[in-house]
C-alpha cells in the first residue's frame, strides 16, 4: 500500500464521486477507478459502495480513514521540514461566510501573500458551514464555534454590526429612535437559508420581517446602497459603501465572533500554523482600522 493509492482514496472519500476526485487530482476519472480497485484488490476489502447518487463508504473504507489521515499529514510534514523556515509557500484553501470574505479577507490576505511571495492562497466564499473532514478548505472561518468533531478552534476577533441605511433612504424615511423602524422596509437573510443562529440579526433587535432578502451579504449591502430600504450591517463592511450611514447606533448594536477552525491533526503543521498566526494578526489589526474608520468618519459628519 502506497501513499498515492491513500491520496486517491482520500479523494474518492471526501468528495464521493470519481470525477470529482479526478478533477481534485487533476488525472483521469478512470484512472482514479482503476487506482481505488487495485487499493481494494491490495488490502481484500471493498471500500466503496457504488451506486448512482455516488461512492459510499463501507466499513472498511471508514476504518482506513484515519490511517490515511495520518499519512497524509505525516507526508506533508515532511515537505515542511525540508522546505525550510523561509517563506510561506504552496497553496492553502480558506473557507469564509461571504461578508468576511467580501470585506475583511481580500486586504488581509493581500498583505500575508505581499510577505510570502511563493504562497497561493483560496477563498471559498460560500453563505453555508464548511465541510472541513472533506477537505473542503484547509481551514475555515465561521461565526459559531463548533461544539463537536475533531477540530481546534481560535477566537480570531470580535465585530460589530449596525442597522444602517442610504441617505437617500434616511432624507425619505427618517429614523429618530427604535419606534419608527416598524414604519421601514428591511432588508436581510432569508429566514430559511439562515445556517447559523448567529445571523438571524433582526430577530434578535425586534425588527422587521425582512421584505427583501437574500442569503448574500453583498446583496443585500448593494440593496441598501441602492435605498431599499434598512438593515443590520457588518461595521468593517462599511468603509466599502461610504453613502450607508449607521441609524440609532447607540441604541441598536450587535456583537459577534469570527472562528478559525481547523482539523485537529493538522495542529502539527508547521506550515498550517504560521499561516493561522498571520492570518489572526492581520485580521484583527485590519478589524481595529476598519471599524476606527466608521466611527471617525461619523464624527466628521
Amino acid at each position: 500500500m502506497d501513499w498515492d493509492d491513500l491520496r486517491i482514496f482520500l479523494a474518492v472519500a471526501r468528495t464521493e464521486s470519481l470525477s470529482a476526485a479526478g478533477k481534485r487530482l487533476k488525472i483521469d476519472p478512470a484512472t482514479v477507478g482503476r487506482r481505488i480497485a487495485r487499493l481494494e484488490e491490495a488490502i481484500g476489502a471493498h471500500l466503496f459502495a457504488r451506486s448512482p447518487q455516488g461512492y459510499a463508504m463501507t466499513e472498511a473504507g471508514t476504518r482506513l480513514i484515519p490511517h490515511a489521515e495520518a499519512a497524509e499529514r505525516a507526508t506533508l510534514g515532511a515537505v515542511e521540514s525540508l522546505s525550510g523556515p523561509g517563506g510561506l509557500t504552496g497553496q492553502i484553501r480558506l473557507g469564509a461566510p461571504d461578508g468576511c470574505a467580501n470585506y475583511l479577507l481580500p486586504q488581509v490576505l493581500a498583505r500575508i501573500c505581499d510577505a510570502n511571495p511563493g504562497l497561493e492562497v483560496q477563498i471559498v466564499a460560500l453563505p453555508r458551514v464548511f465541510n472541513l473532514s472533506k477537505r473542503e478548505a484547509d481551514m475555515a472561518i465561521a461565526v459559531s464555534r463548533p461544539e463537536a468533531g475533531r477540530l481546534t478552534v481560535q477566537k480570531l476577533t470580535d465585530y460589530h454590526l449596525h442597522l444602517a441605511a442610504s441617505r437617500s433612504f434616511l432624507a425619505a424615511h427618517p429614523v429618530q429612535g427604535p419606534e419608527d423602524l416598524r414604519h421601514h422596509r428591511f432588508v436581510g437573510y432569508i429566514p430559511d437559508m439562515i445556517f447559523d443562529k448567529e445571523l438571524d440579526y433582526l430577530s434578535e433587535i425586534g425588527a422587521g420581517p425582512a421584505a427583501l432578502t437574500s442569503n448574500s451579504v453583498s446583496v443585500q449591502l448593494n440593496w441598501l446602497r441602492h435605498g431599499a430600504g434598512i438593515g443590520v450591517v457588518h461595521d468593517f463592511a462599511l468603509p466599502s459603501a461610504p453613502d450607508l450611514v449607521r441609524i440609532i447606533p447607540d441604541r441598536v448594536h450587535l456583537t459577534r465572533a469570527f472562528w478559525l477552525i481547523r482539523h485537529e491533526g493538522d495542529s502539527r503543521l508547521v506550515r498550517l500554523n504560521r499561516f493561522a498566526d498571520q492570518l489572526t494578526r492581520e485580521v484583527r489589526s485590519e478589524m481595529a482600522r476598519l471599524e476606527a474608520a466608521v466611527a471617525a468618519s461619523e464624527l466628521r459628519a
